[in-house]
Formats: C-alpha cells, structure tokens, sequence
C-alpha cells in the first residue's frame, strides 16, 4: 500500500448501507479499528475510497459503505443508498436495532478548507481512526480519512469525515444506532 493513491471525485462516491456483512476483501483497507460494549461489536475500516462500518448484535448486522461507483459491491441486501450530491437524512429498523445517518458534503473556500483539515487532523489524532492519503502532490494538503466512534449511554454515534482537497470538499456522515431494549417482562 505504498504507492500513490488518487482520491476518487466526490460526484463517483456513493454511500450504502446493507443488512448483511461483507467480505472485507471487497474493500482496499487502510486502518481498522474494533470496538465491544455489552452483546454490541462495531469494526470501522477506513479504506481508500471512504469508510465500512460493521454492526452486529446478536442476529442483527448492519453495514454501511462509502464507495466508488465502479467498485463491485453486491446489490443483495442493500437498505439504503444514495448519492453525495445533497444533504440526506434516512432511518432503518432493523430486528433489535435502530439506525439513522445523515450525510452531506459541503465545499468550502481555499482558507477554511484548510483550517477545517488541520482540526480533523488533530481530533484524529486525539480521539478517533485517521489516514493521511498518499498523493503525488507533494505540496498541497493529502486527502484524509477520519472516523471518531462515541459509545454513548443509549447508543453509538459514528461520524466520518473524508477530505477531498483538490475539490475544497467535506464529506461527512453521522451515523446513531440504537439497539433496542428487550421487552419488559410483566
């Protein structure tokens, strides 16, 4: 994984999210990080064209992608997927889970674009899953990859940021999943 990476355009990026695991072989990983509470497993790779995230509890699995267009995924299992080109909110329930994710991507002039990226860098490095993308602009700023997982009381909250700088380009999801409480006994 030495050699130079080109970041994809945001407009070839998609975001999915399936109810089934997949192989992470379909994806070129770059960092992995893994994360338990109670009954609750969440793996978050960052790859180079986005992010995976990997929810199971118990039965319930959930996966959420960001992709290129052209990268192979499979269409079984799909619950939701759209396109960055606006601000989009969606919610899925699943057997003993909720989950809700906003995304959105915002583009920025060249001076807060860059203040923006050294924030990201030093919460990356303080409290979350960071990659600096290798790129043949020696230069400029390195695309980035950010994922900070926060087990909250009720539920995880997952937000990922990807930098797409020759585009002065944010691209950001939050994701909040919530496993169900088991029914009170009577």
């Amino acid at each position: 994984m030495g050699g130079v990476f080109v970041r994809p355009r945001v407009a070839e990026v998609v975001f999915r999210v399936y109810d089934r695991p997949l192989h992470p072989e379909l994806f070129d990983v770059v960092a992995t990080r893994r994360v338990e509470r109670d009954n609750y497993r969440l793996v978050v790779r960052l790859t180079r064209t986005g992010h995976t995230l990997s929810w199971t509890s118990g039965t319930t699995h959930i996966e959420e992608v960001t992709a290129t267009l052209d990268q192979h995924l499979p269409e079984a299992g799909i619950r939701l997927t759209h396109r960055f080109d606006s601000r989009r909110r969606a919610r899925c329930d699943f057997t003993t889970t909720k989950y809700q994710i906003e995304s959105q991507v915002e583009v920025l002039q060249p001076e807060p674009f860059v203040h923006f990226h050294a924030e990201l860098v030093a919460d990356g490095e303080r409290k979350g899953l960071i990659y600096h993308c290798k790129t043949a602009n020696r230069i400029g700023l390195s695309p980035l990859g950010l994922v900070i997982v926060e087990a909250l009381p009720r539920c995880w909250s997952v937000t990922a940021f990807h930098t797409f700088p020759d585009e002065l380009a944010v691209l950001k999801t939050q994701s909040l999943i919530e496993p169900m409480s088991p029914p009170a006994l009577v």
